[in-house]
């Protein structure tokens, strides 16, 4: 999925939309929290789609989250069958992305090599 095309986003970014509120309003399983859809990669034949999210928690409950997103993948599927009129519903992937925790860890980093350097040396 390395190429963008305008269909493509466009589709993107109604899957975002929708599965954003399907996860929301209809999806009853416990083990789905507060989840955040951050973005959605679709191939060009629109056969996949590989769908981003974030959610506050540990390892573990991101990983029990992405595996009951895979399993309710089917009815997420059917319901965006419903609710968009497109000829191809892409095969959903659930990825978490770590793209907020990177941001964290570099920002730290860098406060803790600025308060590091900050501080007076001893020869001076």
């Amino acid at each position: 999925m390395p190429r963008d095309y305008p269909r493509t986003r466009r589709v993107a970014e109604l899957l975002q939309r929708e599965l954003s509120a399907l996860i929301r309003d209809r999806l009853k399983d416990p083990e789905v929290g507060m989840v955040t859809i951050s973005d959605v990669e679709v191939s060009r034949d629109l056969a996949h789609a590989r769908v981003y999210f974030t959610l506050l928690g540990g390892e573990a409950e991101r990983e029990r989250t992405r595996e009951a997103l895979q399993r309710a993948a089917g009815f997420l599927r059917r319901e965006l069958g419903r609710e968009l009129h497109l000829r191809t519903i892409p095969q959903l992937r659930f990825i978490y992305d770590d793209t907020m925790d990177r941001g964290n860890r570099v920002s730290a980093l860098i406060d803790q090599a600025l308060s590091g350097r900050d501080a007076p040396d001893e020869d001076e």
